[in-house]
């Protein structure tokens, strides 16, 4: 019963065959699979495909690099307005590696509190972004009292970690953790209760450059036994229990 925590279905790369990339991931035993979006046309893109697709519980929020206040409180509004459909706010959150000046980063650091805030008071988890900036993330996240949290594809150091694990929040393994040294020693320091898995589709596959998707969650869970030295099984158990806690599914 596993679920692919990030994935971005609405992808147009999946237009032509989405169908039978939901099936590949049906027999790899993925029951359930978060669809992030990065805009309001993902957001609506993916509700619509959840009718047809039960698979796919929908998520939306903006990406960190949409420095747009106005599309915010427009995003902001469609989440509650929509409520009952998502299954996560995402992905939100900082991007450091793009966006460089503090300026700008302001701009971002304030939309993000925003998401923070909305998740609180709906109590829906927030589904995060945080490359090169994921003590700054974390730091935002425990400040402004988010509960529920997957810090996804985290790219910081285990120092950066600490605090997000000791307030409960979760962090998701992509398929790309079998040519990434860094998510291989977070893995390593981690416990297996903060630990969820994700594909991030169509991007962050164990080739780089090679389409990723759902199927290949259970690239992912070989990476995560491996440098545990536990059974798959175990790994499989772990990750689903612990998304059961965050998403309820």
């Amino acid at each position: 019963m596993l679920t692919d925590t990030h994935a971005h279905i609405c992808s147009d790369e999946f237009d032509a065959d989405r169908e039978a990339v939901l099936a590949r991931a049906y027999r790899a035993g993925i029951r359930s699979i978060v669809a992030v979006g990065e805009d309001r046309a993902d957001a609506e893109k993916t509700i619509a495909l959840a009718r047809q697709f039960p698979i796919l519980k929908p998520a939306a929020g903006l990406y960190p690099t949409h420095l747009d206040t106005a599309a915010a409180d427009k995003m902001t509004a469609f989440i509650r307005a929509n409520r009952q459909v998502l299954s996560a706010i995402g992905e939100v959150g900082l991007d450091f590696w793009v966006v460089k000046t503090e300026e700008e980063r302001i701009v971002q650091r304030e939309i993000f509190a925003r998401f923070i805030t909305l998740s609180v008071a709906l109590d829906l988890p927030l589904n995060v972004h945080s490359r090169s900036a994921g003590r700054h993330a974390v730091e935002m996240l425990i400040g402004n009292g988010a509960r529920r949290v997957q810090l996804h594809a985290f790219d910081g150091k285990i120092s950066a970690a600490r605090p997000a694990l000791e307030a409960g929040y979760f962090f998701s393994m992509p398929p790309s953790i079998v040519r990434s040294r860094q998510k291989q020693k977070l893995v390593r320091h981690l416990p297996l209760e903060c630990l969820l898995v994700e594909t991030d589709s169509p991007v962050l596959g164990p080739e780089p450059g090679v389409r990723n998707e759902p199927a290949n969650l259970a690239t992912s869970i070989r990476a995560i036994a491996k440098i545990k030295g536990v059974p798959e099984e175990q790994v499989i158990a772990a990750v689903t229990a612990n998304t059961r806690r965050l998403y309820g599914f």
